[in-house]
């Protein structure tokens, strides 16, 4: 895979991946520290669908399932389209992927009751990912999606600076450019021609620390690497507390803004979680910016806010709790 074919490199978020990331950590018997505030937060509710079916589907061991990396195709990639995906699978590939899986040891009985549903499978899987995405990932996918945002506005000004070798010098130490040739450090089995479709970055949260790499048929090599700032995300579960000596500096309302955007925010994300109309918010940051304390940039549709060097050196940053109800798709019930 040659550094020519990276004219087609582009991003996307991946729920999904999120999903399979986690399930695989969780996997593993071990929470890194980093993760450590998300597990306390999501702990006592993973008695709410079928743990056991949905660890032995993503076991910490050497593969994952390729249908747990499809769908995704830009930022704006749901979990609702990515899991009818799931849900279509034939019952041969779920088998194949299964067997893949558990290579060189018998597959779990959970996951044979699974197999033998034959075409109903692959939705029966679907159903239990979902539900578990419900509890563990969709609370958190706002504050995870300013993480990619953030991550994504790096590696675009790497890209105008140097080009794409600047780009991905630090993605992770198992990706690196050779002279024109784009080298991953996996050990991995892929078959056909990785040359014809570009590459798509996906930026993670729970892949920390390793790099995925993951292909489908008529698509892109999907590489899902560590987003940057990953620290910030579990800095705390708690509204921000503001600093009386900061508030009287900037005002309650003005230093509540400043205190959210440790990771970038939109006018309307900063309104609805501090509880501030999007007039009053659009006027505060508006002299944060000039006073220098926020810059912003455009993606896609939403205008982001994030603090400067300035900004993150008079506060904290902090996170809240976001709104966790959700309907159950359709295709679900």
């Amino acid at each position: 895979m040659t550094v020519s074919d990276l004219g087609r490199l582009r991003f996307a978020y991946s729920p999904l991946a999120e999903v399979s990331e986690s399930l695989y950590m969780l996997a593993s018997g071990r929470v890194p520290d980093i993760h450590l505030s998300w597990y306390a937060a999501v702990r006592d509710s993973l008695r709410e669908f079928d743990l056991e079916l949905l660890l032995a589907a993503v076991p910490h061991r050497g593969y994952m399932a390729d249908f747990l990396f499809v769908g995704a195709t830009g930022p704006q990639t749901t979990i609702e389209q990515q899991l009818q995906l799931v849900a279509e699978v034939s019952g041969a590939h779920l088998a194949r992927e299964f067997a893949a899986v558990w290579r060189g040891e018998d597959i779990p009985p959970v996951v044979q009751q699974v197999i033998a549903e034959g075409e109903g499978g692959a939705r029966l899987l679907a159903d239990e990912l979902w539900k578990y995405w419900t509890v563990a990932i969709k609370p958190h996918w706002s504050a995870m999606r300013a993480v990619f945002d953030d991550d994504v506005a790096f590696r675009a000004t790497e890209l105008t600076k140097g080009g794409v070798t600047a780009m991905l010098a630090d993605l992770h130490p198992e990706v690196s450019i050779h002279g024109e040739m784009l080298r991953i450090d996996k050990r991995a089995e892929i078959d056909g021609d990785l040359t014809s479709d570009g590459v798509l970055l996906i930026p993670s949260v729970f892949s920390w620390p390793y790099v995925a790499v993951a292909t489908g048929a008529g698509g892109p090599v999907c590489l899902t690497y560590p987003a940057r700032g990953i620290g910030n995300l579990w800095s705390s579960a708690e509204p921000p507390a503001h600093d009386e000596t900061l508030s009287a500096l900037l005002g309650r309302s003005r230093a509540a803004v400043l205190s959210v955007l440790a990771l970038p925010r939109s006018t309307t994300e900063i309104a609805l979680q501090l509880g501030q109309t999007p007039p009053a918010v659009s006027q505060h940051l508006a002299v944060l910016r000039r006073s220098g304390l926020v810059f912003s940039w455009r993606s896609g549709r939403s205008v982001l806010y994030r603090r400067t060097d300035l900004g993150d050196s008079i506060v904290a940053a902090d996170t809240w709790p976001l709104d966790t109800t959700q309907a159950r798709p359709d295709w679900l019930s």
